[in-house]
């Protein structure tokens, strides 16, 4: 399954049935599981672990050093869950020891030709990074979210589950769950209902999300204040409890 022009270290754990096209390059600390098929002329350096049915196109690079100029060699890794799509020219980094010294990412993510992952980066399950999608050190990205074509995320930046950041938008500061974002810098623009309706939630559900978007959003409260009505709200409503949680945690302010 390893094609004879391929460059696989002697020290990589590579599954029996990984599939590896030409003159593509497994480092030393990789290891790949197995069902995962990685094309040719891709290149992954480690420390690396990469899961199981994982599709790694042409050109893409895993597991590279990070892009720190604080960084000077120290032993840090990339984590890479199943069933990941990285297509071509995408680029994810390793950690920092500056960090928790690990890039990771979930399961079920499609990352775009040329999306960018930084370091330190931790990403969640089913998150969809269209083409250029570009993500600074440090982001964290909630399940099922998606970033549009060319969008950024600036460093340490949160983004929450179920969010849709529009193609071209600057995300300077955190985005709350099920939140639609647009602009440069990002605002909050509306609910993602489409993809809301999408991954099953019911009109119940999506009426009361637009009601936690409104009282945040729309109600000329003080954050303080309408996060005591989200309190209230969430106590019978369990799909605004990840919407209070996140915001109450954010660290670089939500957008607002």
């Amino acid at each position: 399954m390893i094609d004879a022009r391929a460059v696989v270290s002697p020290l990589a754990q590579v599954a029996a049935d990984v599939d590896i096209g030409p003159y593509t390059i497994i480092g030393d600390d990789v290891s790949i599981d197995s069902g995962t098929w990685v094309g040719p002329h891709a290149v992954s350096n480690g420390p690396a672990r990469i899961g199981k049915d994982n599709k790694i196109f042409q050109f893409a690079s895993l597991g590279e050093d990070p892009q720190d100029k604080k960084y000077q060699g120290e032993r840090t890794w990339l984590e890479v869950g199943d069933r990941n799509t990285f297509r071509e020219f995408c680029t994810v980094n390793r950690g920092t020891v500056l960090d928790r010294g690990v890039t990771r990412i979930g399961n079920d993510n499609l990352l775009m030709s040329y999306s960018h992952v930084g370091h330190d980066c931790t990403l969640g399950d089913h998150i969809v990074m269209a083409n250029v999608a570009t993500l600074a050190g440090h982001v964290e990205i909630g399940d099922f979210a998606s970033l549009g074509g060319l969008s950024a995320v600036h460093q340490y930046t949160k983004i929450g589950a179920y969010c849709f950041i529009a193609n071209n938008a600057a995300v300077t500061r955190d985005v709350p769950p099920y939140v639609l974002a647009v602009g440069q810098p990002a605002d909050p623009h509306s609910v993602n209902t489409v993809g809301l309706q999408r991954r099953g939630f019911t009109p119940e559900q999506i009426l009361n999300i637009r009601r936690a978007y409104r009282v945040l959003y729309r109600s000329h409260l003080k954050l303080e204040e309408a996060l005591l009505k989200l309190e209230e709200a969430a106590a019978s409503q369990p799909e605004i409890r990840i919407f209070v949680d996140f915001i109450k945690r954010s660290s670089r302010s939500i957008v607002r």
